[in-house]
This record gives C-alpha cells, structure tokens and sequence, in this order.
C-alpha cells in the first residue's frame, strides 16, 4: 500500500469520527459555558454508568446498540433531574449537577456491585478511551474509494452515527439560535416576551446529551468532556460576539482533534519510538494547550487585563 492508502484505510474515518465528535460537544458548549452549566458535560458523560448496566441486565448483551440506548436512557433521567432539582429547589446550576451526578453514579456503582455485572467486562478503554484507533476502513484501497458505493457501504457505523448528530446538532443550533441567544443573556426578557425559557434550558441539556451519548462509544468520556468546555472557553476569549465565538469554537474543536490524532499516530514515530500515545488523551491535551495560549495571548484577555490595570 502507499502512503496515501494506509491513510484512507488507517486514520482517516478515526480523524472525521473525532473531528464530527469535537464539534458536536462543542456547539451546546458554548451557550453551557455562557450559562454557567458547563459541567453539564462531565456529569452526563459519568452517569451513563448506571444506563449500561441496566442495558446489559435487560437484554444480557455488550453490543454496542444496547448500551448506547442505555447510556441515553441514564443521559434523559439526569438532564430532567438536573433541571427539576435546579428549578424546584431554586438552587445553582453547579449543585444540581452535583447531586444528580453523585446520586446516579453511586446508583451505578451498587447496582454493579449488587447484581451480577461485577464480572463482565465492562471495560474502562471504551467508556473513558473509546476506540477511536479502531475504526479503520478495511474496504477502502486509495482516495477513489470515496466514490465507491460498495467501500462506502462499509464504512464504520461510528463514523455515520456522529456525522447524522453532528448534522442534527448544527440543524438545531441554527433553527433556535434567536431563542437561546435571548434566554442565554437575558432569561428575565425572554420569558417576559412569552419564549419557553425551561423548555428551552432543558432542550439545551437535551442536546448536550445527545451528543456525548453519540460520542461516547466512539470517542470516549476524555475527548467529550474536554470538548464540552475547551474550544468554547478559548473561543470565548477571542471575541464578544456570540456567532463569532461559536464559530471560532467549531475552529478550536476540528483543528485540536485533527492535531491530536495526528500527534498521537505518528509524533512518537517521529521521535524515535515504536509506539503510539492514546489518541482521545492527545485530543484533549491539545484542546487544553489551545486553552491555555488563549488564556495567555488572546485578544479578548488583554483587554480585559488592561481594563484592570486601568
């Protein structure tokens, strides 16, 4: 095989898949960080534990559709519950999250303990890794095999369950981009011009959850949950404008996941060594290198230290 083939074959359905992931956390991201909820994230990403362990007592299978409708199943409870203990109990986005997060993992936990899936291989690598180097294109041979129905036939199922998420997500932010740009800075003037603010919120989450639950099986819980805060945290200190920074977040997503995978594939190579580093943990640590020039170079962030200074 050429070069060129081992890509097609090797790395390029992995690097869409990461990319296609990254940028679907990242857009709900966003208008999570403008609400203060961004770890809304984190808290759906570890819930799903419960899900799948209640997906395998049911139907007795590891397959992926199993736990991946288990896993959303956990990510709906935990969105509602979230949203009920912060509306009714009137407290922070923060605490909610908490409690619903300790709450359902720690049900998790018992229920692993309790029935018999102690011994099955629920392994950690799929839930926190993923198996993003493992979705390579077997049918594909050069470039052409783009244009081919049968290779395409083939491709791995992972990549087409992000693309149609991606797809849906993007669909969503821009059919409901004037409602949550007004429920995100203003609530008190959006409910006042008759917008469903709850409904909205938690149509938010909803999507949130959708994504890392799409992600999850492919990407991991690592790759989700930075992607969730990075790209918009650092797009956030590039601009003031709420379309540029959701633009600038899709920008920071797809360049940390391509730069990661690739680091990861072929930087140790190129050093001399055998082997390669976790390509979900390269994607991460790149988007938090990406946040921490911004926090240092920004625009955005030397205008607001020279504000201070003043």
């Amino acid at each position: 095989m050429t070069m060129g083939s081992d890509f097609v074959q090797l790395s390029l359905t992995p690097l869409l898949t990461g990319c296609l992931a990254a940028i679907a956390c990242a857009l709900p991201g966003n208008f999570l960080i403008l609400r203060r909820q961004a770890l809304a994230g984190d808290a759906i990403s570890h819930v799903v534990l419960p899900g799948i362990i209640l997906a395998f007592l049911v139907t007795g299978s590891l397959e992926t559709g199993a736990m991946l409708a288990g896993a959303a199943a956990a990510a709906l409870v935990a969105v509602v519950l979230i949203e009920l203990i912060r509306r009714i109990g009137r407290i922070e986005p923060g605490a909610a999250m908490g409690v619903v997060f300790t709450g359902l993992f720690a049900a998790g936990v018992l229920l692993l303990e309790q029935s018999n899936t102690a011994g099955v291989h629920l392994d950690v690598e799929h839930a926190l890794y993923g198996n993003l180097e493992s979705l390579i294109w077997l049918s594909a041979q050069d470039w052409s095999s783009l244009l081919d129905p049968a290779a395409l036939a083939d491709l791995p199922p992972e990549l087409l369950r992000m693309a149609a998420t991606a797809a849906v997500i993007v669909l969503l932010t821009i059919l409901f981009w004037r409602p949550l740009k007004l429920s995100t800075f203003d609530e008190g003037y959006a409910a006042a011009i008759g917008l469903p603010v709850t409904a909205i919120s938690l149509g938010l989450v909803m999507t949130a959850a959708l994504a890392a639950v799409a992600a999850f099986d492919a990407v991991g819980s690592i790759i989700v949950i930075a992607m969730f805060i990075c790209p918009p945290a650092t797009a956030r200190l590039m601009t003031d404008s709420l379309a540029r920074q959701v633009g600038w977040s899709v920008v920071f997503a797809a360049s940390a996941a391509t730069i990661g995978y690739l680091l990861a594939g072929y930087g140790p190579g190129l050093l001399g060594s055998d082997h390669a580093v976790s390509a979900a943990g390269m994607i991460a640590t790149v988007a938090g290198l990406q946040l921490a020039a911004a926090c240092c170079l920004a625009p955005r962030r030397r205008r607001i230290g020279a504000a201070r200074e003043g």
